[in-house]
C-alpha cells in the first residue's frame, strides 16, 4: 500500500488544483508519461513526441491495477482505474529507482480528455486530486488534449513544431490501425503458431525508430515504404489451405476495446475459439472527434446568424474552414496508408463516418447529435453486418452509459437479422461463464457463415 500525504485528505484538496494541475503546459525538456491504450498506436505516438524532442514514454500497464482500485471508489469508469494504477505504479517505481533525486518536476503525465456525458471527461480531474495526496507526486503536472477543440496540441509545444506533431500523429494511427489489421487478418491463419505475433513486434520497434529519424521532417514516404514490407511480409504468413474463418466485428468504448489486458485479450480468445476477427479502429474515433466538430460549429453558426452577431459569424468561419482542412487531411492520408496496405493484404478497409451516418440515418435508428460514442458503435456494428460480417461483440466498461444504449439498439435489431451478438462488460473481474459465452457465440457464428454460404451456392 502506497502512503498518502496527511496534509490532503479525500475531500480537502481545493479545487484550483484542478485547473493549476490539469492543463497546457510546454513538454519540452520533460519526460511525457503516456498510458498504453491500443499497444501500437500507443508506442507509435511516443515515438512521435520523441521525434519533436520531447523524450515520451509508453508505461507499463495494468501493473499497477490495484493502486488504482485502492484510491478510487469502485462507481468511477474501469479505465480510470487502469490508467491511475499505471501512473501511480510508474512514479513509485521510478521514485525507488531514483531515490533522494527523484524529481517530481522532471515528469509530465499525458491524459487525453473528452467533452459529454461520457466520466472520460473526469479522469484527469479525479487523478490530479489523487496524486494530490501525495508530496512526492504532487507537482507532477497532468497535460491533456481534449475532444473539445479537435485535439488541438497547441500549447504543448512551440507552434510550428505543434503543427508537425498534431500531422505526424495522425499518420501514425493510421499506420497502427493498420499493422493492427494485419495482425488481426494474419494470425488466425498463420503456418506457425506465433510467427505473427514475432514479426510485428520488431515491425513496431522498426517503425518507431524510423518515426523518431524522419518524423520531425514529415518524411512520410519513408514511413509509408516500411509499411507495405511489413504488411507484404506479413502476408505471406498466411497457410492458403486454411479455409475462411467467420469474421467478427468488435465495437464499443475505445479503452476497453482497443486494451488488451482490460478486456482479457477477447480478440485472442475469439481467434482461439475459431474466430476472424476486426477490432474497431483509432482512427475511425479520430475522425469522429473532427466530424462531431464540424457539426457543432454548424450549430453555433445558426445560433450566431439568428442573432446578426457578425463577429462570431467570421470566428465560427474560420474554426469551420479549419476543422474542415483537417477532416479532408484526414481523409486523404488515411486513404493513401490502406490503398497501400490493400496492394499486398485484403485488410479490412476502415469506415468513413459519414457512411456510419448514412446507416443511421437510413434506417431512423439513431443520431449523430445525441453524442456519445454510441453513435459509433451502432454504425460500425451495422456497416460490418452490411459486408458480411457473422458475428458483433460490443465491449465496455461496466456502467458505460454510451454502450448500454449501444446494446439497447443492437441487440434486438441484430436479432431480428439473426446475427449473433454479444455484451462483453468489464470491470477487472474474471466472468466464471466467459469463456462458455465466447465459445458458443464464435459457434453461432460460424453457423452464420455456413448459412450464408449456403444460400450464395443456392442463389448461384
Amino acid at each position: 500500500m502506497m502512503e498518502a500525504s496527511p496534509a490532503l485528505r479525500p475531500g480537502s484538496p481545493t479545487f484550483h488544483r484542478l485547473s493549476e494541475g490539469v492543463k497546457h503546459v510546454e513538454i519540452s525538456g520533460k519526460t511525457l508519461l503516456i498510458p498504453e491504450m491500443a499497444p501500437f498506436a500507443s508506442h507509435l505516438l511516443a515515438a512521435c513526441f520523441r521525434a519533436l524532442g520531447t523524450n515520451a514514454v509508453v508505461m507499463d500497464t495494468y501493473k499497477g491495477l490495484s493502486l488504482g482500485r485502492e484510491f478510487t471508489s469502485g462507481k468511477e469508469c474501469f479505465p480510470c482505474q487502469v490508467t491511475l494504477g499505471d501512473i501511480l505504479h510508474h512514479l513509485q517505481k521510478e521514485k525507488e529507482h531514483w531515490g533522494t533525486a527523484f524529481d517530481p518536476a522532471r515528469y509530465v503525465y499525458f491524459l487525453p480528455e473528452a467533452d459529454g456525458p461520457c466520466r472520460f471527461g473526469m479522469y484527469n480531474k479525479l487523478q490530479r486530486l489523487v496524486l494530490d495526496r501525495f508530496e512526492t507526486f504532487k507537482e507532477v503536472p497532468i497535460v491533456y488534449i481534449s475532444t473539445q477543440n479537435g485535439y488541438s496540441t497547441e500549447g504543448l509545444m512551440p507552434p510550428e513544431k505543434a503543427s508537425t506533431l498534431r500531422r505526424l500523429s495522425y499518420v501514425s494511427v493510421i499506420l497502427a490501425d493498420v499493422m493492427d489489421r494485419t495482425v488481426w487478418r494474419v494470425r488466425p491463419y498463420e503456418w506457425r503458431t506465433g510467427m505473427t505475433d514475432a514479426f510485428m513486434e520488431q515491425a513496431l520497434q522498426a517503425m518507431a525508430a524510423l518515426i523518431e529519424r524522419v518524423g520531425a521532417g514529415l518524411e512520410l514516404h519513408r514511413l509509408y515504404a516500411l509499411l507495405e514490407d511489413i504488411v507484404a511480409t506479413a502476408a505471406s504468413f498466411i497457410d492458403p489451405h486454411q479455409p475462411r474463418r467467420p469474421r467478427i466485428g468488435i465495437v464499443g468504448e475505445i479503452y476497453l476495446r482497443s486494451h488488451p489486458d482490460s478486456n482479457q485479450n477477447i480478440v485472442r480468445q475469439l481467434e482461439r475459439f475459431g474466430g476472424e476477427v476486426v477490432d474497431a479502429s483509432i482512427g475511425e474515433w479520430v475522425n469522429f472527434i473532427t466530424f462531431v466538430r464540424a457539426r457543432k460549429l454548424q450549430r453555433q453558426w445558426k445560433l450566431a446568424w439568428r442573432s446578426r452577431d457578425h463577429k462570431l459569424l467570421r470566428q465560427i468561419f474560420r474554426q469551420w474552414m479549419a476543422n474542415r482542412i483537417e477532416s479532408i487531411y484526414q481523409s486523404w492520408r488515411q486513404n493513401q496508408v490502406y490503398r497501400l496496405a490493400l496492394k499486398h493484404l485484403d485488410i479490412e478497409p476502415d469506415h468513413s463516418v459519414s457512411a456510419l451516418e448514412r446507416r443511421l440515418e437510413g434506417g431512423r435508428l439513431f443520431n449523430f447529435d445525441i453524442g456519445t460514442e454510441a453513435a459509433l458503435s451502432i454504425g460500425g456494428a451495422l456497416e460490418h453486418v452490411h459486408h458480411g460480417f457473422d458475428g458483433i461483440v460490443n465491449v465496455f466498461p461496466f456502467t458505460c452509459m454510451p454502450s448500454t444504449i449501444c446494446a439497447a439498439v443492437l441487440k434486438p435489431l441484430l436479432d431480428q437479422r439473426k446475427i449473433p451478438y454479444l455484451d462483453a462488460p468489464y470491470d477487472g473481474a474474471i466472468q466464471p461463464n466467459r469463456e462458455v459465452a465466447l465459445r458458443t457465440f464464435v459457434y453461432q457464428a460460424g453457423q452464420h457463415l455456413a448459412s450464408r454460404r449456403a444460400g450464395q451456392t443456392l442463389r448461384h
